[in-house]
């Protein structure tokens, strides 16, 4: 039979309590159970049902006291810290099965506790925050979740006629939101249980990094990939894709990661506008999650329109993709830092680990005759990878073809697949460029 279904509330009652009741009644007109998380720091005004985790309990899930908080007097360190605590205890109601959405409301800083509180929480639950904040820009409280946001177009203060609209938009959205996440759940569940496996019709998913310069990489791998039995899920390498191809790793989602295109790290590096953050390439071999990984479009660094580029690269090369966006060719200096910086993530890897070097090139414009063709930057991309990886389990394939090789990619597809079945081929396994090899 299925069950009742859950929606957590997250928001400071001390300064919104009256708005959440609201909403929490309208939420249980249509059949949800309630778990409210007060992530206030003073008693609650103006909420008078039951409140599952009090602000001592949220404050106590981020390892300190309301009263603490009250005597630092920081209102973003209370912030940050109530913002913790309710992630702590949302992935808590989630890990016992109690979570079927979360709902918040706020300005700046409750937007910034909701967001807080639901970043890790896998993708596919529904999350609505609605917020001042959502005409702006709204990256710092989406980040790489599939969080919903709904502008609140009146100030969260008080019911009044259009927040009566607003807000029970946003109560029926997320019950119904709610309603169907609780059903996929309850179908996926009774699928396994006859099956005693995944749910009908699933195929593993395979998370790959993508970039226009590496697409018949990708495209052909992921065909490779789809006769193999998988489903691939496509992240375009613009800051925001590796972000979310980072968080699909950690979620426990992918069965492996085709990460042909690293690119986001050169623009981490030398400052570009597609950067992913420094823990880029870190989430699956930190959870143990199989990747093969190469170097595409590691040489370049993205820019948006020509006259935007920082004054510091004047002289440069450069290549106008569009009037939105200009590539940068990296150094051969960028290039060994870049090496390092791969191979050391790759080493440190807790998960099977396959690097795949591509010695004709690792982009469209790197290919021999090409505008970015640079052999010298190319070698010491290479030189430094393959440094950093010596010695380590990361299994090596040095070949002489190029990223975008058909024969390439399906290699990498077969490798991935290797991998994920636990094959010979996986980490451990060193292959450098010898007859076996040198061809691919």
């Amino acid at each position: 039979m299925p069950r009742t279904t859950r929606v957590a509330l997250v928001g400071t009652l001390d300064t919104k309590g009256a708005e959440y009741q609201w909403i929490a009644d309208r939420l249980t007109e249509r059949g949800a159970e309630v778990v409210v998380i007060d992530a206030g720091i003073r008693p609650p005004a103006g909420f008078s049902g039951p409140v599952e985790f009090d602000q001592r309990a949220t404050a106590a899930a981020a390892g300190t006291t309301v009263e603490a908080l009250l005597a630092a007097g920081d209102r973003g360190a209370a912030v940050t810290a109530m913002g913790e605590g309710a992630a702590v205890l949302t992935a808590a109601l989630h890990a016992a099965g109690r979570l079927d959405g979360v709902l918040a409301l706020g300005g700046s800083g409750g937007s910034s506790i909701a967001a807080r509180a639901v970043r890790e929480l896998p993708v596919g639950l529904p999350k609505l925050l609605v917020s001042t904040m959502a005409s702006g820009d709204v990256s710092p409280y989406v980040g790489a979740s599939d969080v919903t946001l709904m502008y609140s177009v009146v100030d969260i203060s008080g019911i009044n006629q259009i927040s009566r609209a607003v807000l029970g938009n946003a109560a029926a959205g997320l019950a119904a939101m709610a309603d169907a996440y609780r059903a996929r759940a309850d179908a996926a569940a009774d699928a396994a249980g006859a099956s005693s496996g995944a749910a009908a019709g699933d195929r593993p998913l395979i998370g790959a990094s993508m970039f226009g310069v590496t697409t018949p990489a990708v495209d052909a791998a992921r065909s490779r990939l789809d006769e193999l039995g998988y489903e691939v899920l496509v992240f375009h390498a613009t800051g925001s894709g590796g972000q979310a191809l980072e968080a699909l790793a950690r979620s426990g989602m992918l069965a492996g990661v085709l990460d042909l295109t690293t690119t986001e790290l050169a623009d981490d590096l030398v400052g570009g506008v597609l950067s992913a953050g420094p823990d880029r390439l870190t989430a699956a071999g930190a959870s143990g999650v199989p990747q093969v990984v190469s170097l595409g479009a590691l040489d370049m660094v993205n820019f948006g329109p020509e006259a935007t580029v920082p004054a510091e690269h004047a002289g440069r090369l450069f290549f106008v993709h569009n009037p939105t966006v200009t590539l940068m060719r990296t150094t051969a200096a960028e290039n060994a830092e870049l090496g390092a910086r791969v191979g050391a993530k790759l080493a440190a890897a807790a998960a099977p680990t396959v690097l795949m070097v591509p010695r004709a090139g690792v982009s469209a414009l790197d290919a021999e005759g090409q505008l970015f063709a640079d052999p010298v930057a190319d070698q010491a991309l290479f030189d430094a990878v393959l440094g950093a990886v010596d010695g380590s389990a990361v299994a090596v394939i040095d070949s002489e073809l190029h990223i975008n090789d058909e024969e390439f990619a399906r290699r990498a597809a077969d490798e991935l697949h290797a991998l994920i079945a636990g094959r010979a081929s996986g980490a451990g396994l060193v292959e450098t460029a010898t007859a076996a090899t040198k061809g691919l």
